[in-house]
C-alpha cells in the first residue's frame, strides 16, 4: 500500500460534473471523481462509510472494535475517506469523531443518476 498522501477532494470540482448518462466525463472530470469512487472500494472502507452514514456522528473508539484490524490501520482508512470529501473529523479530547458529509454523497448520487439523459429509461 502506498504511502503517499492523496489530494483531498474539492467538492466544488465534483460538481462541475454532468450526470455520466447525460454525456461522458473528461478526462479532468474523471480525475477529480475517481479519489472518492476509490475510497468506497475498498471493503473496509465501505463499512466503515456504512457505520458513519448510520448516525449523526460516531466516535473512533466506537469503529475500531467492529474490525479484526490494529487501530493505526482503521485509522488510515478513515483518513483515505476524509481525503476523499466523504466525511468530516473533529477532535474532542483523547478521541476523534465523524461525520458524513451529506454534500458529498449527493454529489455522487447526481453523477451517477440514470434518468438525467442516458441509459435505459
Amino acid at each position: 500500500m502506498s504511502k503517499q498522501a492523496l489530494p483531498v477532494v474539492d467538492l466544488q470540482a465534483v460538481a462541475c460534473c454532468p450526470p455520466i448518462a447525460a454525456r461522458p466525463l473528461d478526462a479532468d472530470q474523471a480525475a477529480v471523481v475517481a479519489p472518492m469512487f476509490k475510497a468506497l472500494g475498498d471493503p473496509v472502507r465501505l463499512r466503515l462509510m456504512s457505520m458513519i452514514a448510520s448516525v449523526p456522528e460516531i466516535c473512533v473508539c466506537d469503529l475500531t472494535p467492529a474490525f479484526d484490524l490494529a487501530g493505526p490501520t482503521v485509522s488510515h482508512h478513515l483518513r483515505v475517506l476524509r481525503e476523499a470529501g466523504l466525511v468530516d473529523s473533529e477532535r474532542r479530547g483523547t478521541w476523534v469523531w465523524y461525520r458524513v458529509r451529506p454534500e458529498a454523497f449527493r454529489r455522487l448520487g447526481d453523477l451517477l443518476e440514470i434518468g438525467a439523459g442516458g441509459g435505459d429509461s
